[in-house]
């Protein structure tokens, strides 16, 4: 059983005639079966339906008329609709609800002859760090099965760790791709918002919410992005600028990074991730990149304003999950309200429950100046700081995560405890910028962590280009 690390070689080897789609395929249902009882990534295995679609993408090779990503074999996380199959987004209020559609970004995958295998393990709703709060149980991180994954993608990130999918396709409203990846080992990238359709995305907050890859590399990476990015009649909100060619990277050019020293500053970062991280920027000013520390005096309110803002979109966001129009429903209400009250009640979890809470109470009369005006007020302060650094640099440099995945049930009695996990990650969602999350160092204590990049909006090219740089001379000295 063999499985490829990078798409290039997948389809080296199909097209030399040493594999084919199909026995892919296999390879994969076959390591499913062998990890998923344990790891817990997927929630749903396309077992019948991928080795069919493998046939016929078999026999598009042979004819010359396959797409771009034939024989690409992807998780999707399950909060984005597949036509034909549930969607739940891992909570009990969706449980056998059946998508009618499939979302744009598994259309776009679709037409280029990728092969879904299924679809993928989450937090609920996709609010959480740690991929914990789920229906279906924790998601196991694969490199030590008593840690988690990250969240909310935890499903997405592990399944491409544990070589269960060549990609996957994960959430990101703060960190929610970028973390997990750092966790796991992967890349992760949070594209531009607007720059990828959230049609067929199961909303947690609308203004945050972005899909993207998770993958092994940064060369599957942009090839992923460069089939799912662009307009799409269906979201008003996507963006009607040119795709990119991201596969087609400049790997040379002198940049210009500003490193927040704020971040490295930080109370609680692990001193061997600041000192991974102070050796890859003296290795960048050798290289001949310009180098320089700036203070970001907004870290400490990036997570407030986040959970004031994404609370308020989400309390307006699921009051559709009410019991009467689709999914779970109370048996034997008395009369309309007790259908709401019960249905949510038993069917929400802990977490869901208590942001829909906080997001009502920070637009109630009498607080929503003091709480959801004032936070909107932050993140204009925000973004217009973010495009003050990018006027003059072309990327922002920070760890992605203040420590390595931690055990599984660790933080779950403190949700405020949680919720700083995303102080590195929640700036890119806040301002709606792209950043990537690459799986440069290992810790002494054998598990990964990343370095994030932010970028300036749309410049999805020139970060994917920086980041194959990195890569290369990351895995060149085998460091």
């Amino acid at each position: 059983m063999k499985h490829y690390t990078s798409y290039k070689d997948t389809i080296k080897a199909i097209n030399s005639g040493k594999s084919s789609c199909y026995t892919i395929v296999q390879d994969y249902l076959k390591t499913i079966s062998e990890k998923n009882p344990e790891i817990n990534a997927f929630v749903q295995v396309f077992s019948e339906e991928s080795l069919q679609r493998a046939k016929e993408i078999d026999q598009k090779i042979l004819e010359g008329r396959a797409g771009k990503l034939a024989g690409m074999v992807i998780g999707i996380k399950d909060n984005i609709c597949i036509k034909n199959h549930n969607v739940t987004a891992s909570s009990k209020i969706l449980k056998g609800f059946e998508s009618l559609y499939n979302a744009t970004v598994v259309e776009r995958l679709i037409k280029e002859d990728a092969i879904i295998i299924g679809s993928l393990n989450c937090d609920e709703f996709a609010m959480g760090s740690a991929s914990e709060n789920s229906i279906y149980g924790p998601v196991r991180n694969p490199l030590n099965r008593n840690k988690v994954p990250g969240g909310s993608s935890g499903g997405s990130s592990s399944a491409v760790a544990a070589k269960m999918c060549l990609v996957a396709l994960g959430s990101d409203t703060g960190g929610s791709i970028r973390q997990p990846a750092s966790f796991c080992g992967v890349v992760g990238l949070k594209p531009t918002y607007s720059r990828v359709s959230r049609y067929g995305l199961i909303a947690y907050a609308s203004s945050f919410d972005q899909i993207g890859p998770l993958a092994n590399n940064v060369e599957d990476t942009a090839l992923v992005l460069e089939v799912i990015a662009g307009i799409d009649k269906n979201d008003s909100t996507s963006s009607s600028r040119k795709v990119g060619n991201y596969t087609c990277v400049n790997t040379k050019e002198k940049r210009k990074i500003a490193v927040l020293l704020d971040c490295l500053e930080l109370d609680g970062l692990d001193s061997e991730i600041k000192n991974s991280i102070d050796k890859t920027i003296e290795e960048l000013k050798q290289e001949g990149h310009e180098v320089e520390y700036l203070s970001f005096p907004y870290l400490d309110v990036l997570v407030p304003t986040y959970y004031v803002l994404t609370t308020a979109e989400a309390s307006s966001n699921l009051a559709r999950f009410d019991g009467v129009h689709y999914g779970y429903r109370t048996e034997h209400p008395k009369n309309l309200e007790d259908t709401y009250i019960n249905t949510r009640t038993e069917a929400f979890g802990e977490e869901v429950k208590r942001r829909i809470m906080l997001g009502t109470f920070v637009l109630s009369a009498g607080y929503k100046d003091d709480y959801y005006k004032k936070s909107q007020q932050v993140r204009r302060i925000v973004q217009d700081k973010t495009n003050e650094i990018l006027k003059d640099f072309d990327f922002i440099l920070s760890p992605t995560t203040p420590h390595t995945a931690f055990d599984i049930g660790k933080k779950q009695t403190d949700p405020t405890v949680m919720y700083l996990e995303d102080i590195f990650t929640v700036h890119a969602n806040i301002t709606g910028n792209p950043a990537i999350s690459l799986p440069m160092y290992k810790h002494t204590n054998g598990m990964p962590f990343g370095l994030q990049l932010l970028s300036k909006k749309f410049s999805e090219r020139e970060l994917l280009s920086f980041s194959l740089e990195l890569m290369h001379e990351y895995t060149k000295d085998g460091k």
